[in-house]
């Protein structure tokens, strides 16, 4: 299950506690940001039992910890992403129809439409 709106400091022992209190917890997984390594404010758990999966949905969707309000609602599968690159534009923006990327410095596009 997903769990959503932590605090920055809340330790995945905390996390286990409080959803041990509703059913047996199998783990506790945290990710963190890849480059300051700090938790990026969302944790998934994993209960024994779909039952007591749905009775913290049930319980914990609003509790306060640590002053934030949890917002725990069943996991989702990932979305696959695109390929890297493909058919977009700046920014991973998709191209339209008609649309193209300029090429040459911004000084050579700006000193063309001067010219124009």
């Amino acid at each position: 299950m997903f769990v959503g709106n932590l605090s920055y400091d809340t330790t995945q022992s905390e996390l286990e506690s409080l959803f041990s209190e509703v059913g047996q917890v199998v783990g506790v997984f945290m990710p963190a940001d890849r480059i300051s390594g700090r938790p990026r404010g969302f944790a998934f758990v994993e209960f024994a039992e779909e039952a007591a999966a749905a009775k913290a949905i049930e319980r914990l969707d609003g509790y306060q910890l640590k002053g934030r309000s949890l917002r725990v609602n069943q996991a989702e599968e990932r979305r696959p992403r695109s390929p890297a690159f493909a058919d977009t534009g700046s920014f991973g923006m998709p191209r339209g129809r008609g649309e193209f990327k300029r090429k040459g410095s911004r000084r050579n596009i700006r000193a063309r439409k001067r010219s124009l």
